[in-house]
C-alpha cells in the first residue's frame, strides 16, 4: 500500500503497519489519538516526511531555519498562549465579516477556464493576507514558497527535487523574520509585543500562512470539482444551507487534509493492537461513507483555528460560481492531483459554458 496515494478501502485493520509507520483508521481511535497530546505527541506533525538531505540541510541551516514548537508540533506549556494570540484573528466576528470580500474576490476571477488556476489558486491567500493584516504581499511568490514548502516537507521526493525547493524554504523562512523585526503586519506586531521570539514568531507564521491558505485552495478545488459533476446540486447550491451542507460532505468524505501525525510516548493498544513507543503514527481524518463523523480539522487543543474561515470560503465560493455561471461543466480528461502524505486535491479544474 502506497501511503501517499491510499484510499480508506485498501486498509485491512483499523491499525495497519505500512512503510515504518502505523496507519490509525477508525474514528474513536484517531479522535482519542488527537485528544492526549501527552500519550500522543504532535512532536512530528511538522518534520519532513522524506528525511532531508545532507546537501539540503546545509543550505536550510545557512537560511537559518527552524521549525521551534509552536502550534501544530507544541505539545508544551507554550501553545496554549500562542494559539489564543493567534485565535484572536480568527474570531467568528471577524470570519463572518470577511464574507463580502470573498464574494468579490469570487466574482473578479469568474470566466476562466480552470478553476484551480484562475479562482481557487489565490483567493484563500489574498483573504488570509487581509484577516491577519498583512499588506503588501507578493501572492504569487508566497504561493510558491508554500506550494513548495509543502512538497519538500510532505511529498516522497528525490534528493535532487529537495534541492530544487530549498531555496524558496529557506528564502520564505528569511522574509517571515524580516517582517517580524519591522514589525510589518497586524500579526507581526502582535507577536512582538506578546514578547514572541523572532525564531518562534516565524516558524508559526511559516505554518499558519501555509496551512491558512493552502489547505483552502485544496478544499475549493475538490468542493468545485465534486459539485460540478452533480447537475442537480449545481443547480441548487443557491437554495440557502446547500451549499453549506455539501462542504460538510466534502470535509467527511474527500478532505483535502487526508492525515495528520503523532508519535506514541509510550506503548499503547489501539482497536487491540500493541503499538510501540516511538512508533510514528498516521491517522486518517475523513469518515467512512455511512458515518455523518469526520476528523477533517482535527479535535482537541490542536482543532485547525482556520475551521470557520474554510468552511465559508467554501460555501460562499460554492455559491457565488452557480449562481453567476449556471452553465458551467467539467471538460477534458480526470486532472493531475496533489498527493503528499497529508494533502490531496485536484490540482486543475477544467471547464466550459
Amino acid at each position: 500500500m502506497d501511503l501517499f496515494t491510499f484510499t480508506r478501502a485498501e486498509l485491512t485493520s483499523p491499525v495497519q503497519f505500512c512503510d515504518g509507520r502505523w496507519v490509525v483508521s477508525g474514528y474513536d481511535d484517531v479522535r482519542a489519538i488527537l485528544a492526549d497530546p501527552v500519550t500522543y505527541l504532535p512532536d512530528n506533525a511538522l518534520t519532513a516526511v522524506t528525511p532531508v538531505a545532507p546537501a539540503a540541510l546545509r543550505a536550510l541551516v545557512r537560511a537559518r531555519f527552524s521549525l521551534p514548537p509552536t502550534l501544530a508540533n507544541n505539545g508544551s506549556e507554550s501553545h496554549a498562549g500562542l494559539r489564543r494570540l493567534v485565535a484572536s484573528f480568527f474570531t467568528p466576528v471577524r470570519v463572518a465579516a470577511a464574507e463580502p470580500r470573498i464574494r468579490e474576490l469570487v466574482l473578479e476571477r469568474l470566466g476562466g477556464t480552470d478553476l484551480v488556476h484562475d479562482l481557487a489558486w489565490d483567493t484563500p491567500a489574498i483573504v488570509l493576507m487581509d484577516l491577519l493584516g498583512l499588506e503588501n504581499v507578493d501572492i504569487p511568490t508566497l504561493k510558491r514558497w508554500s506550494t513548495g514548502s509543502l512538497e519538500f516537507f510532505w511529498g516522497n521526493i528525490s534528493t535532487e527535487r529537495q534541492l530544487e525547493l530549498v531555496d524558496d524554504v529557506g528564502d520564505f523562512h528569511q522574509w517571515l523574520i524580516k517582517r517580524y523585526h519591522a514589525r510589518d503586519g497586524e500579526l507581526f506586531e502582535a507577536l512582538a509585543d506578546a514578547g514572541v521570539s523572532a525564531e518562534d514568531s516565524a516558524g508559526l507564521c511559516y505554518f499558519l500562512l501555509i496551512a491558512g491558505q493552502e489547505t483552502t485552495t485544496q478544499l475549493l478545488s475538490t468542493a468545485l470539482r465534486r459539485a460540478l459533476q452533480d447537475r442537480a446540486l449545481w443547480a441548487r447550491l443557491g437554495v440557502p444551507g446547500v451549499a453549506e451542507s455539501f462542504v460538510e460532505d466534502v470535509l467527511r468524505t474527500d478532505t483535502p487534509v487526508v492525515t495528520w501525525r503523532r508519535l506514541t510516548a509510550r506503548e499503547v493498544v489501539l482497536s487491540g493492537v500493541r503499538v510501540p513507543a516511538g512508533a510514528e503514527l498516521v491517522l486518517l481524518l475523513s469518515g467512512k461513507e455511512n458515518d455523518p463523523r469526520h476528523l477533517a480539522f482535527g479535535y482537541g487543543r490542536h482543532f485547525c483555528l482556520g475551521a470557520g474561515l474554510a468552511r465559508l470560503e467554501t460555501a460562499v465560493t460554492l455559491r457565488t460560481v452557480a449562481e453567476h455561471e449556471p452553465s458551467l461543466h467539467l471538460v477534458g480528461e480526470d486532472p493531475q492531483w496533489l498527493n503528499l502524505l497529508s494533502f490531496r486535491a485536484p490540482k486543475s479544474v477544467a471547464v466550459s459554458r
